[in-house]
Order: structure tokens, then sequence, then C-alpha cells
């Protein structure tokens, strides 16, 4: 993807199951904890650019010790200088010392067995300390601190900060972390005060009360009440000050979590390759965590994976599949694979089947696994036409005019590379356009001037300002005679509103397509019809608006939008024609048949403020108000 979008969060829950001294014994360090845990992260770092946090808890510590140790940075290599800064700690100390696990525990910081991480993507506003992951709620009694981190954005934020203060509370802030946070708190403080309260009639002292909610406190019963109201897409990792641990995945299951257990760790990620890498395990060994469910460990060790909500149909996020999540998944692999390969008929077709005088290639290096499909689709296909024509010869064939139909084959080159490490979806407007001429090396001298046609296969296309701006314009220099681009995902028509930095509609080149065809036709007034509509479906109950916007789209044919954004792409002055092809909604869902979460290209969304969001982005775009819409 060329355009700038912002990736999903990442989150790594690692819970210890054995003593410390255990891990020295079976891993060669009482530490082992912590280095899973930053293995965990740095196999996730794509998922997190503006912020990393981690924190640990140890378990049956003495009152007046330190159970909780926590470290953030949103400073640039942030990753890199939460380590850091982690293991300084342990600078210093003597062979005998960094080797015994009951000493380290008794006397340095992060070394509990109960480990949370977090990679920060901010799909808005600003970055700072206050922001990073995990939070902190304090409380004097164990049992009331929680730690919390999440990748999530949810619909109704306003809602659930209203909700807050009608229960009393005075927020400190108006985040959606912060206002979750204090909703599991008031949950969890309504849970502790009532086992309290029945214990002290059973006869318990104080403390005695204390040690008994260690083991009869519900944390998945909490979790229920707490995100009864929640709108959105999320997984959420948390820890509560005696050690128990959870983590919990929305009802539709449209944020990603994987998890494995043993009689050693129990860990969760937000991607599977992570937790293989981290620990060393098979890929059938790491399963997903079900929609609607949370993975709790208790502090003892014991864990359950329960629902604690219904779960609904599952519509998990495709973008994870084409783009954000990393391709050495196995099954995200084949699955992009699988999105080029079924472009390849409509490739040929687009060339005439003229593969003597074309050159396939791809850009950014995102691309490179649906490349890897067309090309395989290609071959497939021209087997079938050669094994026709071989036939076709009958008495006639020869070895000369066999070998000639065998030698047909595709072009395939690299000719784009992006060299430079620095990702120009994440860079300001004002700089990206210089970027793009110094991050890309361009293989000169592999096309035919004038003669050849550069097909170019991308994974998506959001808004396609770089395109236009300097992608097409640098494959120009090519001098290829016809470029064709190929998106392997479909067109991207409605705001996302679950985690992905894409709420702005007016700035889709998708919708803005729609807008040059009406304009075209003297149709605007269709606009101005939608809004008035629009304004009359927002004031419904959340349950029982619709995404009406879904209807301007249906004045015009797919192609005709796609022939559009093509005329849209096309700077001004370059001598190539320009030809687009988008992926198929069929096409997706053949290719990710099991994750089918699809509204930013279809307007369907799975919860009901998904309507509204997109209802109000069209609402804001007509009244040229550039802000996102929740």
């Amino acid at each position: 993807m060329v355009d700038q979008i912002h990736h999903e969060c990442g989150i790594a829950l690692v819970r210890l199951r054995k003593p410390l001294d255990y891990y020295e014994d079976h891993y060669g360090t009482p530490l082992h904890g912590l280095h899973v845990l930053k293995t965990l992260m740095n196999k996730m770092r794509n998922r997190g650019q503006d912020g990393a946090g981690m924190a640990t808890i140890k378990l049956n510590v003495p009152p007046g010790n330190r159970f909780l140790s926590r470290k953030r940075d949103f400073s640039r290599n942030n990753l890199r200088k939460v380590w850091d800064g982690v293991f300084k700690n342990f600078e210093g100390l003597t062979p005998s010392q960094l080797h015994d696990g009951a000493w380290l525990k008794t006397n340095m910081p992060y070394t509990g067995e109960v480990l949370l991480g977090h990679l920060r993507y901010g799909t808005h506003g600003g970055n700072n300390m206050e922001q990073v992951h995990p939070f902190h709620r304090q409380n004097n009694w164990i049992t009331r601190n929680v730690i919390l981190a999440g990748n999530f954005n949810l619909t109704n934020v306003d809602e659930l900060f209203e909700t807050l203060i009608e229960l009393g509370q005075h927020p400190k802030q108006k985040l959606d972390t912060v206002t979750i946070l204090e909703k599991i708190g008031h949950f969890l403080d309504e849970e502790v005060e009532s086992l309290a309260s029945q214990l002290k009639k059973e006869g318990y002292t104080k403390r005695e009360i204390t040690e008994q909610i260690f083991d009869l406190l519900d944390v998945s019963k909490v979790l229920c009440r707490a995100a009864k109201k929640f709108d959105g897409g999320y997984v959420m990792g948390g820890m509560i000050g005696h050690g128990d641990a959870f983590i919990m995945r929305d009802p539709h299951g449209i944020r990603p979590c994987y998890y494995y257990v043993d009689d050693e760790f129990v860990v969760a990620a937000s991607e599977r390759p992570a937790i293989q890498a981290a620990l060393n395990k098979s890929f059938h060994s790491i399963q997903e965590l079900p929609p609607g469910h949370v993975l709790v460990v208790k502090h003892n060790g014991s864990y359950t994976i329960t629902p604690f909500t219904e779960p609904q149909e599952k519509t998990s996020c495709s973008f994870e599949r084409i783009y954000f999540s990393r391709h050495n998944d196995r099954e995200i692999y084949l699955e992009r694979k699988k999105l080029g390969y079924n472009l390849a008929q409509e490739v040929l077709e687009s060339i005439d089947y003229d593969l003597d005088n074309t050159v396939f290639s791809f850009i950014p290096n995102t691309a490179e696994q649906a490349f890897y499909g067309l090309i395989e689709g290609i071959h497939d296909k021209l087997n079938t036409i050669k094994a026709q024509q071989i036939v076709a010869l009958g008495a006639q064939a020869t070895q000369e005019a066999v070998e000639k139909i065998l030698a047909v084959r595709p072009r395939a080159e690299r000719i784009a590379d992006k060299t430079d490490k620095q990702r120009t979806f994440i860079t300001p407007d004002i700089k990206r356009s210089d970027l793009i001429n110094s991050i890309y090396d361009i293989t000169f001298g592999l096309i035919n001037d004038h003669v050849d046609t550069l097909v170019i296969i991308d994974d998506s296309i959001v808004r396609g300002s770089t395109l236009r701006q300097k992608i097409i314009a640098v494959l120009a220099r090519l001098k290829p005679k016809r470029i064709v681009v190929v998106s392997s995902a479909p067109q991207i028509r409605y705001p996302d509103c679950y985690g992905i930095d894409m709420s702005i509609m007016g700035e889709f080149v998708a919708f803005q397509a729609l807008v040059s065809l009406l304009r075209e036709q003297n149709k605007t007034y269709l606009l101005d019809d939608m809004m008035e509509r629009c304004q009359i479906e927002i004031e419904r109950p959340a349950s029982e608006v619709r995404n009406l916007v879904t209807e301007l789209y249906s004045h015009f044919t797919y192609d005709q939008i796609t022939d559009r954004i093509a005329q849209m792409i096309t700077p001004d002055h370059i001598a190539p024609e320009v030809k687009l092809i988008y992926q198929t909604l069929d096409g997706l869902h053949a290719a990710v048949p099991n994750h089918t979460g699809d509204w930013y290209f279809s307007g369907r969304y799975p919860t009901p403020g998904g309507n509204r969001v997109a209802i109000k982005a069209f609402m804001l775009y007509m009244q040229g108000k550039k802000i996102r819409a929740y």
C-alpha cells in the first residue's frame, strides 16, 4: 500500500506457569519471560511506531514490596528504548545473582511471572506518554489495581464516557483507553466490594478477605458487565494486581488474537507467527481466540476460555489478511497469493494475452505475495492454452512448433525496489512526495521503450494520491506504452471505525470517483437528497440505523468507478495510457474465506455503530469538514 494508512496496534500477554528458577534450569536464565515478551513485541513491530510499553506483575509479593513494574516510551526507536531501559536494571549484577530466580524476584524490577506488552499506532490524536499503553489504574487494594492494553477502536466512546459520569466517576481524560479502563475498574471495584462484604459476614479477617478474593474473583463476570455496551472491534489484555490476567476479543472477532498454552506458558498475541518465533512452536499448536471469549489466567496458573458476551457472526477484518498482519503467517501468505491468482484472467484479457510485450512487477514490497500469486495464475492459464494449442497441431506437431508454444511465459521483473526502511504511509504528507523518489530504486532497461506494457500490482489503493503524484510518474520514466495498475484488494468506499486510520470518506479515491461521475451526469442532487435522508436516519435508535450511502454507488457499475479512478490517478502530461484493475468482493472472499469483514469495501458493518459512522462520515463530507466521524 503506497497510501498513508496507519497499522493496527499489537498486544502480547505472557504468563509463566513455573517459578523463575525453572526457566533458569530449562532455558539458561530466570529472565526467560522477559525475552519471550521482547521477541513477541519485536516480531510485531510492524504494528506500532508511535509508542511501546510493557508491564510485569510479581505473584505472592509480601505487602510493602513492589509488585508492579512498567516501562513505556513514545520517542523514536521506542521499542528499543523500552527494552534497553528494562535490561539496564540488570547491568552490574554478578553471574550468581543473574542466575538466581528467587533473588531476582525479591530484589529487582521486571521479574514478575505475568507480563503484558503493547505496540501503539495512534489512528487519531496526538502522541505523548499519556497515550502509550499499558495503562495503570492504581489502588492501595492489590485486587483493584488494573493494567490494560488493547488493539481497538470503539464507535461509542462518548456514550461510555457519559455512563461513567452517571456512575458518579470523574474521569481525568476522555481517551477511549482511559474510558474502558475506568469502566472495567468500576465493575472490578463492585465485585471486590461484594466479595469482601460476603466474606466479612462469614467471619474472615480483613487480611484473610484479601487472600480469599484472590481465588474467588471472577474476572470473566467483571468483563461481562463492563463490556455490555462496547461497540467496535477490540482485543484487550489486562492484569490485576494480585496476578489474575486476561485477554478478550470482540464478539465479531474483528481484531485478531491467538494463544498458546502448555505447562510452562500461557501466551497470547495479535499475530500467530510472533508466538511461533518466541516459543519455537508449530503453526497448528497455536489457536485463535474465539470471538466474544476471554482467556483468563488465575493467579494460581489455572486458565479458562469462556464467553463474556454472546458471540456474533464472525467478521474478522480482511485488511489484516490483505496488508496489516505480517506475511509469515502461513495462512496469510497463501491468502495473499490467492488474491493475486484470482486476478490472472482479467489481467491477461487487459493485455490481449500479449506476453511478449508485457512486463509484470509489484509495488510496494508488501504486494510481493500477491505478485507471486498473479504470476502463478498466469502460468496456469497459459498451461491450459498451451495444451489446447499443442493438441490442435495434430499431425503437424514438430519439436520446433511445440517448443515455440512452450516458450511463452510471463516476463516477471523487479522493476521498483523499496530499499529505504522508512514507510511513506506514516510520513507527513509534506515530506512524502520527496521520499518516493529517494526510497524507490527503479530498474531501467528492462522495458522496451513505447512498446511494452507494464503491469504493476499493489495490495490496495485507498486515497490514490501517492499513485498519482509520484508512483505512476516514476514508472512512466521507464517509457512503457501502457501501465496497468492492479489492486489485490477491492475498491475502498467506506470509512473504518474499528482500528484502521480510514475515517474521512472524502479522502477515498473511490468516493471521489463516485462524486466525479455524479457531477459529470448532472446528478449531484442525489448527494443533497442523501444528505437529507442521513440527517433523519442518524436520529434513529442506534440498532436501527442503516448505511444509506451504499445506494449512491448503485447508480454506477463497478467498472465505471474503476475507470474513473484510473483517470484520476493518471498524472497530467505523461505518455503511457493508465488502466486500473481492482479485485472484486467475490474474489476477496474466495481468497480469504474465513475473514469476511469487508465493510470498507461493501458498506456492510458488523455493529450498529459502524452504520452510524458511515452516514456521519458522509454528512461531514457534505459539510466540508475533514474530521473523523466518531
